[in-house]
């Protein structure tokens, strides 16, 4: 279910960003860091999924709080000509990386897992 939400908001960004006005490059940092905290409440998410930890009030609250907290340091490191978003681009990409490392792990079990049965069950069925 999670996977089929995630094509259709591909399609849709897609369909979206193919109609959309470009945007300014005066506001291009801070879509930016938007997208880059979206994304990680996603990969959050997922992961809270296959853990089976996943709360949805959690998500969103993640996913507005996160985007709102690093436009609001983008506004603020451009008013003090300082370029304080890397720190949030820094924490969000290491978090993305950690979550990508927790689902890549769980389908690779996944996978073996699969594979051994269908070995195991193969020898059984020879003998």
């Amino acid at each position: 279910m999670v996977f089929i939400a995630i094509l259709l908001g591909c399609i849709l960004g897609a369909i979206v960003g193919a109609n959309a006005p470009i945007i300014s490059y005066t506001y291009s940092s801070y879509l930016a860091i938007a997208i880059i905290a979206s994304l990680d409440s996603v990969f959050g998410g997922i992961t809270g999924v296959l853990k089976g930890e996943f709360d949805f009030k959690v998500f969103i609250s993640g996913f507005f709080c996160n985007s709102i907290l690093s436009i609001l340091l983008t506004y603020l490191g451009n008013k003090l000509d300082v370029d304080i978003y890397l720190a949030a681009i820094v924490v969000f990409v290491g978090r993305m990386f950690l979550n990508l490392t927790i689902i890549r792990k769980y389908y690779i079990d996944k996978w073996s897992k699969k594979f051994k049965d269908k070995k195991e069950q193969k020898a059984a069925s020879k003998e």
